[in-house]
């Protein structure tokens, strides 16, 4: 098994010789966020558009993208803390 990594998320990645394709899903958080394809550069581009996807449709859905090995509490409080000394 590899990983990946996208912007602070990672990713497992296994082949499935029967189908012959790469496969991954997005490691750490709850979500079910998956992709494959046909080859490695081609997994690489739907991985880093899984986790744009996952980011992008948690913001139009007003909740906070979870990390991987954070909570969404330890999260929020980093970022609302970042938010306001860009404030101040």
């Amino acid at each position: 098994m590899n990983v990946m990594s996208h912007k602070g998320y990672f990713a497992r990645v296994e082949y499935d010789a029967e189908d012959e394709i790469f496969f991954g899903r997005l490691a750490g958080i709850t979500d079910g966020v998956g992709f494959h394809a046909d080859t490695v550069s081609d997994l690489k581009a739907a991985f880093h558009e899984a986790v744009d996807d996952y980011i992008e449709t948690c913001a139009k859905a007003a909740r906070a993208a979870a990390l991987a090995g954070k909570s969404l509490n330890q999260w929020a409080a980093e970022v609302l803390a970042e938010a306001a000394t860009e404030d101040a």
